[in-house]
């Protein structure tokens, strides 16, 4: 240490370190995450583009997809209304959601997709044959979905709101909602909305599974799956799409 140097000198320059390291350690995690959405159904989305339904439907995994999805909890609201069934309510579901699987095998599809839809059902099954309540079916939408809200509220407190990562990984700039002010709005508000959605299933369907209205509760839940799904990714397109794209060069003089 030289005369003129301040004894509080080094650590500022160990605490200018960490802070580097931490930002690196953050630019790194969020390139992780841009190639994961790139690599998932949304990789189908260019928020930058026009919106089309095509794009839409192979985000939300495709005519096959969807129908994987509706599948199940159809079969579980017939079933239940007509026979009152517990088991056969939830297993048949359950042996749908299998065949799916095996079917995306044998045609080399995608077979993680429903696999991972066989896991809800699965779990859901298991809940409802182990209580004997065939409410009990929804238990683990509803777990699903308020971990959703808090992961979503967590996000705007920590001020990286987890739309701005989605989009930013779609678009290959995943620093820059996180710098831009417009793009940061947008995709605080987009945030805002799908708490919104995940919050009103939540709002809707647990007071009827309260009240024991398992059937009310099965068609709530159809209506607000897949067509509110889709609905706020097309509304979360159209706000991500209308944030100009910024200058690619700001050092361009005025008069040019």
């Amino acid at each position: 240490m030289t005369s003129e140097q301040r004894p509080g000198e080094e650590p500022v320059e160990r605490d200018a370190t960490t802070a580097a390291a931490d930002g690196d350690e953050r630019d790194r995690a969020d390139d992780a995450i841009a190639n994961a959405i790139r690599s998932s159904r949304l990789g189908h989305i260019a928020p930058g583009e026009r919106p089309s339904g095509s794009a839409i439907l192979q985000a939300m995994g495709g005519v096959r997809g969807i129908v994987e999805s509706l599948l199940p909890g159809i079969l579980f609201l017939v079933l239940y209304t007509v026979t009152q069934d517990v088991w056969l309510s939830v297993l048949v579901p359950l042996g749908v959601s299998i065949l799916a699987v095996l079917l995306r095998v044998v045609t080399k599809g995608q077979p993680l997709l429903a696999f991972a839809g066989l896991i809800g059902v699965g779990i859901s099954a298991a809940v409802a044959i182990f209580t004997g309540n065939a409410a009990d079916n929804f238990l683990w939408g509803f777990i699903v979905n308020t971990v959703g809200v808090v992961a979503l509220v967590i996000s705007l407190v920590v001020r990286r709101p987890l739309v701005g990562l989605l989009a930013g990984g779609l678009t290959g700039t995943p620093y820059a909602w996180r710098t831009e002010p417009a793009r940061k709005a947008v995709a605080v508000r987009a945030t805002i909305l799908w708490i919104c959605v995940l919050g009103a299933r939540l709002a809707v369907q647990v007071p009827l599974y309260l009240s024991d209205a398992t059937q009310a509760l099965a068609t709530t839940k159809l209506l607000m799956g897949v067509p509110l799904y889709g609905a706020a990714l097309w509304i979360t397109w159209l706000m991500v799409r209308a944030v100009p794209e910024p200058l690619e060069q700001r050092d361009t003089p005025a008069s040019a």
